[in-house]
């Protein structure tokens, strides 16, 4: 892509605060974006071959959402942490293992999208960010769910399509945790908290594709009080 086209769209960008060049094989974090650290709200760089967020990305003080899905990051710079007003971070296919130390410092993140990435586990980081509302998971390497997970403030939990065979019994004190999505994992019945249905807030648990029948989980202590608050939902959306 030329000179010429990416001044365009900078111009562009500089007027409406957004910047979005998607698929286009840049193999590097445009430098030239940082002239206009001040005035981007959103950044979608998606669909591209960029390897390394470079530490500049720390400057972009009033970003709302980022977008690199789909590009070839093995791993994200401390200063991504610095972004305070931060609502939306979509790095769905990707190559990442873990997530910044500081990542708690997100304070403003609602979204966070990390599926098809190479996660052992549930990041610990994840505990202190306090407006998360949904966090995808799904598609990574992830083994086990710890007790840390009983921080977690998010509303949605996508954990599909991983290696998971154990779940600590936090999960069911996660205070506004409502959709727990399990499928395609590698629990046995007895591996899954009782207490996620008999005691918690979660009202849609989906566990299809796992090691045991779904008709088994209506046999379990507490299954009767988890349809109670599955049925309320739905009619509260219905």
């Amino acid at each position: 892509m030329g000179n010429s086209a990416l001044k365009a769209h900078l111009e562009t960008a500089q007027k409406t605060g957004v910047f979005q060049l998607t698929g286009k094989g840049l193999t590097e974090f445009p430098e030239d974006l940082q002239k206009l650290a001040s005035n981007l709200r959103t950044i979608d760089l998606s669909n591209n071959k960029i390897e390394l967020l470079p530490p500049l990305i720390g400057k972009f003080s009033i970003l709302k959402s980022l977008a690199l899905n789909n590009n070839k990051l093995t791993a994200l710079p401390e200063e991504l942490c610095k972004l305070k007003k931060l609502e939306t971070l979509h790095l769905n296919g990707n190559h990442l293992r873990q997530l910044p130390a500081a990542f708690g410092q997100l304070s403003a993140l609602k979204t966070l999208s990390l599926s098809g990435n190479q996660l052992r586990t549930v990041p610990t980081q994840l505990s202190g960010l306090r407006h998360l509302d949904v966090v995808d998971l799904s598609k990574n390497q992830i083994q086990n769910v710890p007790d840390t997970v009983g921080e977690l403030q998010a509303i949605e939990l996508n954990l599909n399509q991983n290696q998971i065979s154990q779940i600590s019994v936090q999960i069911s004190h996660c205070p506004r945790l409502k959709v727990l999505r399990l499928e395609e994992n590698c629990l046995e019945l007895s591996m899954l908290p009782q207490s996620i249905l008999s005691d918690s807030q979660i009202s849609l648990l989906a566990v299809e594709g796992n090691l045991f029948e779904i008709k088994k989980l209506r046999e379990l202590e507490g299954y009767d009080k988890y349809m109670e608050r599955f049925t309320a939902t739905k009619k509260k959306f219905a």
